[in-house]
């Protein structure tokens, strides 16, 4: 029988959003190296930003903000956004009250439906040390019937979201949403499906538990969608097992560490890439003892939408004669206004991570 190969295509990534599979829309793999924060307790970067500062060969982005970096409050409607954070800090504000301060490791989760004004601002909040920012931003798509659904806002915290480490710590996988199931490599050998279901509170990651919301593509599990980080060091290596449905679309990442080769299957990927794969196979992954630093792969995967996109700006519908109406419909309604102080709303410099949700505070429980 014949092996074909589980990449399907290879794309090189350029800086700003990555190609990314339907349902998915839009992928930003953010990474800024801000300094320390001013002692006055401001959070303010020490130069003021253009309002539009994407220069991929600085140190740091301002992108919209002027004084803290960040996108200052603005519209969508028409989809999902998901932030999977790895390192800093996020302050959230949108229009309808709801508020929150999150990061590393935390995954915020908005839906913006028949639409919501939202700002996430990066806060410089260390005085003493520097502000490494480092985190995805995915737009997940929402089908014609779901569109114009109420918006809503959703937090999960690091400590909720499931982790797997292999027994000698070189592959680990965090499950941001969807199930991972684990292979040989993690110490199973010749572990079937059965095996690993009832084995899957000590040797797998799901998120049965952190639901999306209800009106989310993600929320059917027959759409068998996935957001997995995937971190290996040298010598590690996993199995990333097939899709367990048909006609699913899965697209790899290669953010990190890929300059002295990772082997996916049984190519040697060098360069920083989007793998279109197979998910009707299992494939490889393997970063070599003589590799020189740990790499980071991100996993988008779900059954296609398949239905038709229009998009401009923030709007995402299935015609332009939509997104027509969606403009009309900001314009008069500002979709519930903008009840905070400040278009950059940020939270004191001391305050913790938290959310506010329809007037109740949380903060996480670990």
């Amino acid at each position: 029988m014949r092996i074909t190969s589980p990449i399907l295509r290879t794309t090189v990534i350029q800086p700003g959003p990555m190609p990314t599979p339907d349902p998915f829309l839009f992928c930003v793999y953010h990474k800024d190296d801000y300094p320390q924060g001013p002692i006055n307790k401001t959070m303010e970067a020490p130069f003021p930003g253009n309002g539009n500062d994407f220069d991929q060969d600085a140190p740091y982005r301002m992108y919209h903000g002027e004084k803290i970096p960040g996108f200052p409050q603005h519209p969508h409607r028409g989809f999902e956004t998901i932030t999977a954070t790895i390192e800093g800090i996020i302050d959230h504000a949108d229009s309808m009250g709801n508020a929150g301060r999150y990061g590393q490791g935390d995954l915020q989760w908005m839906t913006a439906g028949k639409g919501i004004v939202h700002g996430e601002m990066f806060p410089l909040v260390n005085v003493d040390k520097p502000n490494h920012a480092k985190f995805f931003q995915i737009w997940l798509n929402l089908p014609r019937a779901k569109k114009m659904v109420d918006p809503s806002f959703a937090m999960f915290w690091a400590h909720e979201i499931p982790k797997f480490s292999s027994k000698d710590g070189k592959a680990s996988v965090t499950s941001w949403f969807g199930d991972y199931f684990v292979r040989d490599e993690f110490g199973k050998s010749g572990a079937d499906a059965n095996a690993c279901d009832a084995a899957f509170d000590q040797y797998g990651a799901s998120t049965k538990k952190n639901l999306p919301p209800l009106d989310s593509w993600a929320a059917d599990p027959e759409n068998d969608v996935a957001v997995l980080h995937i971190s290996l060091k040298p010598g590690g290596k996993l199995v990333l097992p097939k899709s367990k449905k048909e006609g699913v679309n899965r697209s790899l990442y290669l953010v990190e560490g890929y300059d002295n080769g990772v082997l996916i299957g049984k190519e040697k990927i060098t360069q920083k890439v989007v793998l279109d794969m197979d998910s009707s196979q299992d494939v490889k992954l393997y970063l070599p003892e003589s590799s020189n630093g740990s790499c980071e792969f991100l996993l988008l995967q779900g059954k296609p939408i398949d239905e038709p996109v229009a998009q401009h700006g923030p709007f995402v519908m299935n015609t332009y004669e939509e997104i027509s109406q969606a403009f009309k419909d900001y314009r008069r309604t500002q979709f519930g206004g903008w009840p905070w102080p400040k278009e950059e709303m940020v939270f004191p410099q001391d305050k913790g991570r938290f959310a506010l949700l329809s007037g109740k505070e949380t903060t996480p429980n670990i």
